[in-house]
C-alpha cells in the first residue's frame, strides 16, 4: 500500500484491500483522538471517514475545489466534539490555526482535549449568530467552515462575514431537514443558493447523499 496525494491540498488516500482510504497527515503522530486508523508510509497518517465529516464527503463526491491550504487561518462554525475540526487541523499544518466555536458546552468539553494537544486549535463556546461575543477574541481568516443544523444556516453565516478576509472561501453545509422537514431537499438547496449569491460566488456545491443524506456543500468566495 501506498499513499497516494489527491488534487486537494493536504489530503491523501490509499488503497487498503478493496476499499480507498481518505487520509491526512496527522499533526500529533501517535495521537488518535477519534479512534481512526492510523496509516504508516515514511509519515504518519489518520483515516478521514466520509460518513462523519460533510468535507470529506464533499471530497469523495469529487468537488471542484476547497481551498484549504497550509498556513490558513480558520473559522470553524459549528466544530462539535472536534472530528473535522482535527482534520482540516492536519491540512492548515503549524503555520495554520483553527478556531473551533461550538454553543454547546458538553461537546466544547470533548473539543477542549482535542485542541488541548493540538496547538494550532482553539475551542470557542459561544452562539455563532451572536459573533458580537467573540469578536476580540478572532482574527481574520482565510476560511469559513460552517455546519451548523439550523433554520437561519445562511443568515448565521453572512453575520460571521465580518471575519473572512477579502476572497476568501467559505465551506458552507446545509442541512435540509433543519431548515424545513415538509418541503423538498433540492428546492431548499436551490432557495440557499439564491441566497448565498447576494453576498457571494458560489463557485461548486455537491449533494453528499448517500454519505449525508439531505445535505449539500457549498463552496463560496466573498466578492
Amino acid at each position: 500500500m501506498s499513499v497516494q496525494a489527491t488534487k486537494y491540498s493536504g489530503i491523501f488516500e490509499v488503497w487498503k484491500g478493496s476499499k480507498k482510504l481518505l487520509l491526512t497527515k496527522n499533526l500529533t503522530p501517535g495521537r488518535s483522538f477519534f479512534r481512526e486508523y492510523l496509516f504508516q508510509d515514511n509519515e504518519e497518517y489518520r483515516e478521514w471517514d466520509p460518513k462523519r465529516s460533510k468535507i470529506a464527503a464533499a471530497v469523495v463526491k469529487k468537488i471542484n475545489i476547497l481551498g484549504l491550504r497550509e498556513g490558513d487561518k480558520v473559522l470553524y462554525l459549528g466544530a462539535a466534539h472536534g472530528y473535522t475540526a482535527s482534520f482540516v487541523s492536519d491540512i492548515v499544518k503549524e503555520k495554520g490555526f483553527v478556531y473551533c466555536l461550538d454553543f454547546a458546552p458538553r461537546v466544547v468539553r470533548d473539543l477542549y482535549f482535542v485542541c488541548e494537544e493540538r496547538k494550532n486549535m482553539a475551542p470557542l463556546l459561544a452562539d455563532a449568530s451572536k459573533p458580537e461575543l467573540y469578536k476580540s477574541r478572532i482574527e481574520m481568516v482565510d476560511i469559513i467552515v460552517q455546519d451548523i443544523a439550523q433554520k437561519l444556516q445562511v443568515e448565521i453565516l453572512f453575520k460571521n462575514l465580518q471575519f473572512l478576509k477579502p476572497r476568501g472561501y467559505i465551506l458552507l453545509s446545509v442541512k435540509a431537514r433543519s431548515i424545513d422537514v415538509t418541503r423538498k431537499p433540492a428546492q431548499l438547496f436551490k432557495e440557499v443558493e439564491e441566497k448565498l449569491l447576494t453576498k457571494l460566488k458560489v463557485l461548486d456545491k455537491k449533494d453528499l447523499s448517500p454519505l449525508e443524506k439531505d445535505h449539500m456543500l457549498f463552496v463560496c468566495q466573498g466578492k
